[in-house]
């Protein structure tokens, strides 16, 4: 379609446009095709864009009531989402395409610098909003529709900017926690955990629609923990997913991210790289989670990986809340300072009791409690940390399970000397000795402490109010840090669990604001969020249930949307790759490179190729088939799990052996052929292919262009004869170097030779899911 013609015909809008702005605008812009029912914007969401139908039918609907209520139908040449870009409100509807169409989405940053800077565009969009507000107006049932708050303000029920399948992965020295989401059917949720990893007694347990399930499993590292979860989450009798390729975004909780990480990332070999470097801030987390990081990418390559930080909420923090009384150099040189933790739940139930309060995040001052082994609080100023009790590391703050907390450091000064405590042996004190145990001498696990305080057990009692006060004390402490206060929130299991410690956090409070209401704070269930705070409170007092994995899925999807937008503009403006011509070859099993050139043989090395790791090989082999020969066919090397040759379309009929069109690695029902050496020659039953046309793509090329693994597309390739192949298939994984490859034939028909350039012309179909 020529669209810069399309719109200057048909869309009013650009009327008055001239034909170079149009241009400038659709090359800035994205084109994407919608199936029939699929969404294409949501009702509460922010508009990023404005839309224009090129082709197709898109039906505008609004929820009221538990009802859909149909507000009108757009036709190729209508815009929508005008109202939302003009007024910073959010869209006042579901626009799902009704029948397959194509949408030209116009960035707000083009829509702010370029339509409106035209006046005949103002007019013109002032209309339609009015034409479109008469329409409701008429109908009272489509303006309770429209007008009605979306039921996800925030993002919190996963609704990427298309269907996506999140795997969330939290790993620990022992432990890996996953859960599975997809974003088409909540329903379809699992979730589960391995213990115990790399110790007798391993042990997986998981939960789906199914039911639960717990499987012993053999000692072993952490590799073998993710095939596990790979093996359960695939499973026929528990499994969510058909098989890993299923899965379109992983998203890792990451303990540490420095000062360069301030938001959920979208991971390359080289941030993971960034990433290890920060490995001395947090010694006993990130190298775990950075090995972790780099498994899931080898057992899911074609997903992008995203890295959510436990510290990027606390990047708000300004300078004097995160210095520490310190010469500057240490700040400087060492970036010793305050970083913060458990960001993702802080952010998460702040969000939670916005959408509960029916307030914005931006209009709360928050004191955010996450109570549990681990405990910390912040302040939440109109949607920002301002300040958090843990610092440096994990240790400061807040008494916890075994953490001490708060310290005068003059105190590991005197221990040092007295008792002549280590640094190790103090670390090991502080974070695994200290706290509730250290302190009640019974346990880390606040249910024990609580009981042995019941009963009348003196240390345990200590702890307990020990605990409490310095919960409250830094409450206080964030009163005053952000000038007062709408809402207290408990968290965590400790903080969602126990009413005892609730109440006594709260203690003598009142002169803040904040009012316990006791029967409801008993009656408060750990799983909902419940008001535990009188009616007549200046202060909402609130238990909010945390979902840190849910809280991850939901960065990683805003991960992918400003991918989305930033790298498939780019892409829009036809960066070009490179296109090679791929010539008949074989692949080999270490099997049979030995049974063709002797025992132990290793492929030698002719030259590198393009892809990252591979190379053609010195040795050669004789294709054999029922009606004749190829000879001095080049293997390439490494040696593969299966052995496959690939020839071209005219090689077919010499041989004598008709094989299907297939990408490489697909040999499933092929033919096979001989394959002859010099010193013998091995039958293969299987393994011969015409291979399909394709483009090697990392996951970030692929999301710079806007595509998926297994994504269909047309590509132009410039020269004397500039011409597009059709049917290109896009093939993802972190190990690929951006080329297209074309058999001897094709690049024999269309006169290409290697070195040619090639741009994404359009995208066929989106990815599938191989069964």
């Amino acid at each position: 379609m020529d669209v810069p013609g399309f719109l200057k015909k048909n869309v009013s809008l650009f009327k008055d446009f001239t034909v170079e702005k149009i241009k400038e605008l659709v090359n800035g812009s994205v084109i994407r095709s919608f199936e029939a029912k699929e969404a294409i914007a949501h009702q509460g969401a922010e508009a990023a864009h404005l839309g224009v139908v090129l082709s197709g039918a898109v039906a505008a609907s609004a929820v009221t009531d538990g009802t859909r209520q149909p507000l009108g139908k757009l036709k190729a040449g209508d815009t929508f989402a005008e109202a939302a870009l003009m007024t910073g409100n959010p869209l006042l509807a579901d626009f799902i395409a009704e029948s397959q169409c194509e949408i030209l989405l116009i960035p707000v940053s083009l829509f702010q610098s370029i339509i409106v800077a035209e006046p005949g565009a103002v007019r013109h969009i002032t209309r339609t909003i009015a034409e479109r507000t008469r329409m409701l107006v008429s109908d009272p049932a489509k303006t309770k529709a429209a007008l009605q708050q979306g039921n996800d303000p925030y993002g919190l029920n996963l609704k990427g900017e298309r269907p996506e399948k999140i795997l969330v992965i939290n790993v620990g020295s022992s432990s890996l926690k996953y859960s599975f989401y997809d974003t088409t059917d909540e329903s379809r949720h699992g979730k589960g955990q391995v213990e115990r990893i790399g110790i007798e007694g391993t042990q997986l347990k998981h939960r789906g629609p199914k039911g639960e399930v717990k499987r012993d499993l053999e000692k072993g590292d952490h590799a073998a923990a993710f095939k596990a979860m790979l093996a359960e989450l695939t499973s026929k009798e528990n499994g969510v997913i058909k098989n890993a390729g299923e899965i379109s975004v992983v998203a890792h909780r990451v303990v540490h991210g420095g000062e360069k990480f301030t938001e959920a990332t979208l991971l390359t070999d080289e941030l993971v790289a960034e990433m290890e470097k920060l490995n001395p801030l947090a010694p006993l987390h990130n190298p775990v989670i950075i090995a972790g990081i780099r498994e899931m990418r080898k057992l899911f390559p074609a997903a992008p990986h995203v890295g959510v930080f436990d510290t990027a909420f606390h990047h708000t923090l300004p300078a004097y809340a995160f210095l520490y009384g310190l010469p500057y150099e240490f700040y400087e040189k060492k970036a010793v300072r305050r970083y913060g933790f458990h960001g993702t739940s802080h952010n998460y139930v702040a969000l939670r009791a916005a959408e509960f309060l029916k307030r914005r995040p931006n209009e709360l001052r928050v004191v955010s409690c996450h109570l549990g082994n681990g405990a910390s609080i912040c302040a939440v100023d109109h949607g920002r940390s301002v300040d958090t009790s843990m610092g440096f590391t994990p240790l400061e703050g807040l008494i916890m399970g075994t953490r001490c907390g708060d310290l005068d450091p003059g105190v590991l000064a005197f221990l040092e000397r007295e008792e002549k405590l280590s640094a190790s042996k103090s670390e090991e004190m502080l974070n695994k000795k200290s706290g509730l145990l250290g302190l009640s001498g019974v346990s880390s696990d606040m249910r024990e402490v609580l009981r042995a305080a019941d009963q009348g057990n003196q240390r345990a009692l200590i702890a307990l109010k020990a605990y409490c006060y310095r919960v409250r004390k830094y409450i206080g402490a964030y009163v005053a840090s952000m000038g007062g206060l709408d809402t207290v929130i408990f968290t965590g299991g400790v903080g969602q669990g126990s009413a005892v410690v609730r109440a006594l956090a709260l203690q003598g409070l009142e002169c803040m604001g904040i009012t316990l209401d006791d029967k409801r704070n008993q009656n408060a269930r750990s799983d909902e969020i419940a008001r535990i705070s009188t009616d007549d409170s200046n202060v909402t007092v609130l238990v909010v249930p945390t979902d840190e994995e849910r809280m991850m899925a939901r960065e990683a999807l805003r991960a992918l949307s400003r991918s989305y937008i930033t790298r498939v503009l780019d892409a829009q403006k036809q960066q070009p790759f490179l296109v090679e011509i791929s010539a008949h070859h074989i692949h080999l099993t270490q099997e049979h490179v030995e049974a063709l050139f002797g025992k132990g043989h290793q492929l030698t090395k002719h030259a590198d190729l393009s892809q990252p790791g591979q190379y053609a090989c010195k040795e050669q082999l004789t294709i054999v088939g029922p009606k004749g020969r190829i000879e001095r066919v080049r293997i390439l090397g490494p040696a593969r799990k299966y052995s496959q040759v690939e020839i071209a379309m005219t090689e077919q009929f010499k041989l004598g052996i008709h094989p299907p069109i297939r990408e490489s690695g697909d040999i499933a029902d092929t033919p096979g052929c001989i394959l002859e050496s010099p010193n013998g020659s091995v039958q293969i039953d299987r393994g011969v292919i015409c291979a399909l046309r394709h483009v090697h793509m990392s996951p970030e090329d692929a999301l710079r262009y806007g595509v998926r693994d297994k994504s269909f597309v047309r590509v132009k390739i410039a020269g004397d004869r500039e011409l597009v192949f059709g049917d290109v298939l896009v093939r993802v994984d972190p190990s690929f170097k951006l080329a297209m490859h074309i058999d001897t034939d094709e690049g024999n028909a269309a006169n290409v030779k290697t070195g040619a350039q090639g741009y994404i012309d359009a995208i066929q179909s989106e990815g599938y899911q191989s069964s």
